[in-house]
């Protein structure tokens, strides 16, 4: 059996969830399976993600976030309350690995989770090593070395600019 590849989309600049689900949609076109877990969105902005539900059963997007915020913008007592919410969606990633239901499993954002130390790197990568077949897709800002390792592909997201230059 072949072992599934490891994508990482990582930086600083926007754009990286958006490439995620991209490349979710041209697995689609190959009539895979995929599942996209969504981390540190919160609950807010559902209404973007209809035109993705509409692509169900063949790809589907989950949060398991609860807050209507951004982690960032909690308070301490919430975050540690979001915490076990954000811990389902690592199991339920886990647990999509090792039934293989999935072809592309999309987990948007958790390297962030490696940041704010809700998960070890450690555990990220025994999920991986646990991937079967499915290829995975990770997003965040920060990319640790060992993770690096594992990948069979990085793409880097910059920043060039941002706003309009002055003249």
């Amino acid at each position: 059996m072949k072992t599934g590849k490891i994508e990482i989309i990582y930086g600083e600049g926007s754009g990286k969830t958006a490439m995620a689900l991209g490349r979710g949609l041209q697995a689609l076109a190959y009539h895979k399976k995929v599942i996209a877990i969504q981390f540190l969105k919160g609950s807010q902005n559902q209404d973007k993600m209809e035109i993705i539900r509409r692509l169900e059963p063949e790809m589907n997007v989950f949060r398991f976030e609860k807050a209507e915020c951004n982690f960032d913008e909690l308070s301490e007592l919430a975050k540690q309350e979001e915490c076990a919410n954000i811990r389902n969606g690592v199991n339920y990633a886990r647990k999509v690995l090792v039934t293989g239901e999935c072809d592309l499993l999309i987990l948007d954002e958790v390297l962030g989770l490696l940041d704010q130390e809700i998960i070890l790197e450690q555990e990220l990568e025994q999920i991986l090593e646990g991937r079967g077949g499915a290829d995975v897709i990770l997003t965040g800002r920060i990319l640790p070395e060992n993770l690096s390792a594992m990948a069979d592909r990085i793409d880097r997201i910059t920043r060039i600019a941002s706003g309009k230059e002055q003249d």
